[in-house]
């Protein structure tokens, strides 16, 4: 198969679809890697690196496009890209389209394959290809409202691990998954006073014996919510639906009881996110203040450390990656039921009915 590595083009997105060992792995199985110049050069890898383990280099992305079966990216096409996606092609990459209906029209109307990273899911409800990003941006949330939390910033002027003599910062972790708890044992090794919040008694329970002393694990009432967010520094929202929209567990009205200069970090933006006054944000560009509370917004927060995500990326696609390639999308979804979950859009059906409800659409289920 050819297989198709662009550069990424999204605002401030440096990671790329694959690693040189990826690729290389892609060779060794017989295929055909095309590289977009310069595509990882961000992340620390070099065209010449690809080179030498057997992948060949195009000058442009529309070559890539128009070259490969398969397209292996990190972020959803934007607008740009929509007129490059053929018919009957497999775009593999993370795609969030419970949140953009533009991009979802887009991508009926191309009649390509889309196979999204956020869906593939295992029997245990598990999500592989998100769950190393997952660890990136729940770590990357917590630094990233240290950092806001700062008065020059616009936040509180606090500083999280506090000194001696002096309290530490309040951090609100909202969701019990793999962001929410990356952010907490982050936070929680920076020193602050941390509370954790989700439905689950089972995974409370969890928590409340593998989390450090310094994480309260708290039933997400909207009841405990409000108290909770009263007196926080910052305020975590990593809370996800695979494939639908995120809830939103903090209004506008209740921006009114927070203090100002509390730091919102919305983990969750990629899915439409869970604070109300949330809207995406750019790594040019990531924060605005609503009603005195300073929301971080950031839709790649990853995109910051690429050369760590892409190889944590690469990891948990590779084995998919290859799959597909070997046997054709058709065959490796028959074969494996978690990579058939991540088939959201197939030549112009909506296969993903969380994106059909979301956008009223009709529901084709991926076995007819």
């Amino acid at each position: 198969m050819k297989v198709g590595i662009p550069k990424e083009i999204k605002n401030n997105e440096s990671r790329v679809g694959m690693t040189p060992a990826g690729v290389s792995e892609l060779v060794k199985h017989g295929h055909s890697v095309y590289v977009q110049h310069t595509a990882g050069v961000n992340s620390g890898f070099s065209d010449e690196m690809y080179e030498n383990v057997g992948a060949t280099i195009l000058p442009t992305i529309e070559d890539v496009y128009q070259t490969a079966d398969m397209i292996v990216k990190v972020k959803e096409p934007i607008e740009s890209e929509y007129k490059l996606i053929r018919k009957g092609q497999l775009v593999f990459t993370y795609f969030h389209f419970a949140c953009d209906k533009k991009l979802t029209e887009a991508m009926i109307e191309s009649e390509s394959v889309c196979l999204a990273y956020e869906t593939v899911q295992l029997d245990d409800n598990s999500l592989p290809l998100l769950t190393p990003m997952s660890e990136v941006a729940g770590r990357m949330a917590t630094i990233n409202g240290a950092y806001y939390l700062q008065k020059t910033k616009g936040g509180k002027g606090k500083l999280i691990c506090g000194v001696p003599g002096v309290r530490p910062a309040k951090v609100v972790v909202l969701g019990g998954g793999i962001v929410g708890q990356a952010a907490a044992r982050v936070a929680a090794g920076m020193g602050a006073d941390v509370v954790i919040t989700d439905i689950s008694l089972s995974l409370l329970r969890e928590l409340s014996i593998t989390m450090p002393a310094n994480v309260n694990a708290i039933y997400s009432s909207h009841h405990n919510v409000v108290n909770e967010i009263k007196d926080a520094d910052i305020v975590i929202g990593a809370v996800l639906i695979p494939g639908d929209k995120a809830p939103h567990l903090i209004t506008k009205d209740m921006l009114k009881i927070m203090e100002p200069g509390t730091v919102l970090v919305d983990v969750a933006i990629d899915q439409g996110g869970c604070f109300e006054t949330s809207h995406p944000t750019t790594h040019s560009d990531p924060v605005y203040v609503v009603d005195g509370i300073v929301h971080y917004a950031v839709a790649n927060i990853p995109g910051a450390v690429p050369n760590t995500s892409t190889y944590a990326l690469t990891n948990a696609t590779l084995k998919y990656a290859l799959a597909l390639a070997d046997k054709g999308w058709k065959k490796a979804c028959k074969d494996d039921a978690a990579l058939c979950k991540g088939l959201n859009i197939v030549e112009g059906k909506v296969t993903n009915k969380a994106v059909a409800d979301v956008f009223n659409l009709e529901y084709v289920p991926v076995e007819l």
